[in-house]
Formats: C-alpha cells, sequence, structure tokens
C-alpha cells in the first residue's frame, strides 16, 4: 500500500501570531527578535511584507533595519506560540493519529489509506479550517515520505498545497538545489558541491563509495532521503522521544573577559541543566562543554564521569576544568554552553563509594532538591549562589527561562 504523509508548516508562525494579537501591524513589515540589549539580537522569524525587504531569519536587527528602516520588531511570546501550536496538534490528530512535531510550527501526519487525492483533499481542508478557527496559514506538503512531504511544504509559501507523486520526482525534485533536502546543513552542501553535486537528482545519482568517503554512512542516508527511499514512520501523537541530552546555553550580557567570568556563567547553566536532570528523574555520566569566541566560532570537549551524578556541585566542577585545560588561554568568549549526555534513570542502584562522603552527597541531593521546591513556588531568584553574585548582571540572568539548547554542530 503506497503512504501518504503530509507535512504541515505555519506560515510565518510567531509574526502572524503576533498579527493577531497587534492586528494594527498586519499591513506592516513585521519580524519577532531576541534581545538586542541581552545580545540575543536576531531575528526569529518575520512576516511576508518584511520578507520582500530581504529580512532573514537568523540575522541580526541592525542588519535587518539595514535593509527595511520601518521594520517593527516585538519580543518573543513563547507561551503563546506554544498554545497556538498545541491547538494546531489538535486539528491534525482530528485525521490522524499519526502526528509528529517537528518543532512548534511543523507536523508530519500519516493518512496511509487515503489516496494522493484525498490526501490533498484533506490538506487543503486543514489549511481552510487553520485559517478560519485560529488566523494561521499553513503550506502543506504530501508525499510518500517524510523527508519530500517536507520539501512539498517548502515548495510554496504562503498557505498552498503542493502534492508530489511518486512519477513527479524527477521532474519536480531532482532539479532542486541540493541544500533543500532535509537534513543537508551549509557544512554538508559546501562538502558535496566541492565534488559537483549540485542538485537533490545529483545527489541520488552518485555512487555509495564516493558519499560514504565524504560522509561516513551518513553519505548512504542522505542518497536514500534524495531518491525518495525514506521510509521512516510518523511516530504516534501520544508518543514522547526519550530525551538523550539535557543542555543549555546562554549569550551573557557582556563577553567573557576571565575565569571569575566564566565561572559565574558556568554555575548558571550547571544550575539549569542539574534541575532539568532532577525533573525529569536522570543522572548523567558524561558533561559536554561548549565556548564560542568573539568571531562566533565553536569549540567544545567532554569528559565522562566517574559516576552518574544530578548534583550542580558535580557538573560545574567538571566543566570548569574542561574550560580551565581547554579554553582558559583563548579569552575573550561570546557565549558557553553545557550539555549532559549518557543519561540513566536515578532510580537505578548505585554502588556506594566507601571512600568518599557518601553522607555529604545524600545532603547536597536533599538540599537541592529543597531548592527546587523554592524556585518552583517563588521563583528562580530567591535562592542565587554567592559566585554569581560577583557581577549584578550575572545575578539578574535565569537560564531556566533563558533556555538555549546547547548544539554540538552538524553531523
Amino acid at each position: 500500500m503506497e503512504r501518504v504523509i503530509l507535512h504541515s508548516d505555519a506560515n510565518f508562525f510567531y509574526a502572524a501570531v503576533e498579527c493577531l494579537y497587534h492586528p494594527e501591524l498586519r499591513n506592516q513589515p513585521v519580524a519577532v527578535c531576541g534581545d538586542a540589549s541581552a545580545r540575543h539580537g536576531i531575528v526569529l522569524t518575520k512576516n511576508t511584507l518584511a520578507k520582500n525587504y530581504g529580512v532573514k531569519t537568523g540575522e541580526a536587527i541592525w542588519q535587518a533595519k539595514q535593509k527595511c528602516p520601518s521594520l517593527v520588531c516585538l519580543p518573543p511570546n513563547f507561551p503563546l506560540y506554544m498554545r497556538f501550536s498545541r491547538q494546531l496538534r489538535a486539528l491534525y490528530t482530528e485525521y490522524s493519529d499519526r502526528v509528529e512535531s517537528f518543532g512548534l510550527d511543523e507536523c508530519w501526519l500519516d493518512l496511509t489509506g487515503h489516496s494522493f487525492a484525498e490526501g490533498k483533499r484533506i490538506a487543503d481542508e486543514i489549511r481552510g479550517r487553520a485559517r478560519e478557527e485560529f488566523g494561521i496559514t499553513l503550506s502543506v506538503g504530501v508525499a510518500n515520505n517524510k523527508i519530500f512531504a517536507k520539501l512539498g511544504s517548502d515548495m510554496k509559501k504562503p498557505d498552498a498545497t503542493t502534492v508530489i507523486l511518486p512519477r513527479d520526482v524527477p521532474r519536480m525534485v531532482f532539479p532542486l538545489p541540493v541544500g533543500d533536502l532535509l537534513f543537508v546543513g551549509p557544512s554538508t552542501r559546501r562538502r558535496l558541491s566541492s565534488l559537483g553535486i549540485l542538485t537533490i537528482g545529483d545527489l541520488a545519482q552518485c555512487e555509495d563509495r564516493i558519499l560514504q568517503k565524504l560522509l561516513g554512512k551518513n553519505g548512504s542516508t542522505l542518497k536514500a532521503y534524495a531518491a525518495g527511499l525514506d521510509r521512516s514512520p510518523v511516530l504516534p501523537a501520544s508518543y514522547h522521544t526519550p530525551a538523550k541530552s539535557i543542555s543549555n546555553s546562554t549569550t551573557p550580557p557582556h563577553d567573557l573577559e576571565t575565569m571569575e567570568d566564566a565561572r559565574c556563567l558556568i554555575y548558571l547553566l550547571a544550575e539549569s541543566v542539574a534541575a532539568r536532570l532532577r525533573s525529569d528523574g536522570f543522572c548523567t555520566r558524561c558533561i559536554s562543554i561548549s565556548v564560542r569566541d568573539t568571531h562566533l566560532i565553536t569549540h567544545s570537549c567532554q569528559a565522562s564521569l566517574a559516576r552518574a551524578t544530578h548534583l550542580t556541585d558535580d557538573i560545574a566542577k567538571t566543566a570548569l576544568s574542561l574550560f580551565e585545560s581547554r579554553f582558559a588561554a583563548g579569552f575573550p568568549y561570546r557565549s558557553i554552553g553545557i550539555a549532559c549526555t549518557q543519561l540513566s534513570s536515578d532510580a537505578e542502584p548505585v554502588q556506594l563509594d566507601f571512600t568518599g562522603d557518601e553522607a555529604r552527597r545524600v545532603s547536597m541531593e536533599n538540599l537541592e532538591h529543597s531548592i527546587d521546591d523554592l524556585r518552583r513556588r517563588y521563583g528562580h531568584q530567591i535562592v542565587q549562589r554567592g559566585v554569581v553574585l560577583t557581577d549584578s548582571l550575572y545575578a539578574d540572568i535565569n537560564p531556566a527561562e533563558d533556555f538555549q539548547p546547547f548544539r554540538k554542530g552538524e553531523a
């Protein structure tokens, strides 16, 4: 039976939601941006009018305003976007019990059992309902696999349905730039370009041995995607992906110039990831640290722990040790990130350390659980470590709210 997969993408999602609540801005170029005063001043999304001026997602606010002096910049309201995201997802589940999210504004739906014509009709119906019920427009791709459905939703924006039938792949898909394919990021695109692989068709027809030499096992996977051979399932709406890592990174109000700056930020981030580990019932056996220099180049390293932990002090001391050994000579830095991997349940039995201070460890766990309770009731700033009070600007940072996932780079 031929699969019928939809990919729905909410157009200019953050900006569209903001314009619903600010109707006076609907005919103006609008961008939702980070906080420039906190040095997070980039464009997160923009509306069609801003796009027509050449404003791009990810560029600095000052760059966007050079292109569009009348650009209206709004701060993000993530709780509001989450509410609309949940409403859209509830709409999708009226048509399928297999609905897999891909970020706040994108979802796959599995309509296998329907024809492609019926899939297009349902896609058009979903678009109409989203427009009428939520004031949000969608672009929807219809194909026999997730990769091409995503490609279809990107082809026509805004408010359109694109069907990619298997027989139309050579005509519609193969001539497209290879960078349009999901999971082909800028680095992979440059490496493929060095071999003259410029289109999706070039990638689909390239020899496996060449791709494996260039990209390792990912080469064969990307070739299968380009050829339309993706068979990955759309996960059930009730499925929750188990966490493989817990991380956070942030850009402080000023560049990190000294070890004291680094120590403040590392403890703030360690508190954030440790609290999330405890909240989700995990311990970690591996700590990664990432630093970004003032040229926006990222460097990272990691260390394994002798014993799984979810204590702030254990995570912070390991991260500080990594920083001092690898990065202390390279100041200044723009940002730092900490990631905890090799996760295990905190309910698993552990071997007691008879050479260490087990009583102190238990006492620290009780203390941190108490701090978690206080912060849930009264806010993050109700309890602060002395190390972060050495700089008032750091003391104002709340990494639990200013959450930026730590990324180790493109695979």
